[in-house]
């Protein structure tokens, strides 16, 4: 479901000073109590970390140290939950704290922190506009998943995806303006989350990108993920893999090939996967006797949920799953960071097209099941 609702959230940063002179980080907290701590956090796989504290007195704060090389952080004052995302670098950073609206603070100062919030204030433009469509679209979205009404959900994907394309847009601008930044690495990052820009084109971005600016582990990120998509670009031979499926038993791609075959990444969480399901149920059903298999490859972690989806929407072919959800080995070599997501493979198994639907996916398979 990450296709879905997707807003984008990032940091940019420039260097703008040298390293000697250190960062000095200094905050209004008005109306907040003396001796409350303000930590700053980096991100990690296990949620934020802490980096330094300081208390506040008479409605300030100050942090001074060095940075070696930016880097994306948070500042929380204790006891308030939401964080504001900052850019720690060498240099004067001023923060201003808005108690009762905290992600209205601002942080300014430096070239870096100057740049991210004008990003973030563009962006909260679209935002908006973003959370106003839900809000007045969530309740007919969840019934027509129900119902499995797949040309509401369709429709209703559609006109989201026009301020995601906005964002997309910016952001795609950004980069080819500034090669040298690191904002540019992190919003090529996000591309790669989630896959909401051509792979090719990511590449293409990248490579555009000045050594300085790939020289983290932002660069490392995406250079890892476009290594991995390589390795299953249309054109190249599907890595083999197996998996169990609900009777337990593994079974492998190998085994599961057709004259067509689709890999279908999917689960039973995933809304727009299940509102897909008709569709592909009835594709299956006409041209499973001319030789179109499909192995399902779930990202579920609970059996019994995965296993009820599959009866609910009658998916008859083979199905398999290590349930580890985005852990998931075989969408780890798939490089899958979204669902759903589709392969479409020739009778030796080859990759000759990705994540097709409806009329286009059809005319592709009877193109694959005529060949000779």
């Amino acid at each position: 479901m990450k296709k879905l609702f997707l807003v984008l959230s990032i940091a940019a940063v420039f260097a703008s000073c040298k390293k000697d002179n250190g960062f000095t980080i200094s905050g209004e907290a008005k109306g907040i109590d003396n001796d409350k701590m303000v930590i700053i956090a980096t991100q990690s796989e296990l949620g934020p970390i802490s980096k330094d504290t300081v208390k506040i007195k008479d409605g300030k704060f100050e942090f001074k140290g060095i940075a070696d090389k930016p880097e994306f952080c948070f500042l929380r004052i204790q006891d308030i939950g939401d964080m504001i995302p900052f850019i720690l670098e060498n240099g004067t950073i001023k923060v201003d704290f808005v108690k009762d609206s905290i992600r209205n603070s601002r942080v300014t100062g430096t070239i870096t922190n100057d740049q991210f919030q004008k990003y973030n204030d563009e962006s909260k433009v679209i935002f908006k506009k973003m959370q106003a469509f839900q809000i007045a679209n969530n309740q007919k979205m969840a019934m027509a998943q129900q119902s499995q009404d797949t040309v509401t959900v369709n429709s209703l994907r559609k006109e989201y995806m026009v301020f995601q394309n906005a964002l997309n847009k910016k952001s795609e601008d950004f980069i080819e303006k500034h090669p040298d930044s690191f904002l540019s690495v992190m919003l090529l990052e996000n591309f790669t989350m989630y896959q909401s820009l051509p792979v090719d084109k990511i590449e293409k971005l990248y490579k555009s990108l000045t050594p300085e600016a790939k020289d983290n582990k932002h660069g490392k990120t995406v250079k890892d993920f476009l290594e991995k998509q390589n390795a299953v670009q249309v054109g190249k031979a599907a890595p083999d893999f197996s998996a169990p499926n609900p009777e337990g038993k593994t079974v492998s791609l190998k085994e599961s090939l057709g004259k067509v075959t689709i890999i279908d990444f999917w689960a039973s969480w995933c809304g727009p996967c299940r509102a897909e399901n008709p569709n592909v149920v009835a594709l299956y059903n006409e041209l499973h006797p001319q030789g179109l298999n499909i192995i399902g490859v779930s990202l579920d972690k609970d059996a019994d949920k995965w296993k009820e989806a599959i009866a609910k929407d009658k998916l008859t072919w083979t199905q398999v799953s290590n349930l580890k959800f985005w852990q998931d080995p075989i969408a780890e070599k798939y490089n899958v960071k979204s669902i759903p997501q589709t392969f479409i493979l020739d009778a030796s198994g080859k990759i000759v097209a990705k994540d097709l639907r409806g009329a286009e996916l059809k005319a592709k398979i009877l193109e694959l099941l005529a060949a000779k």
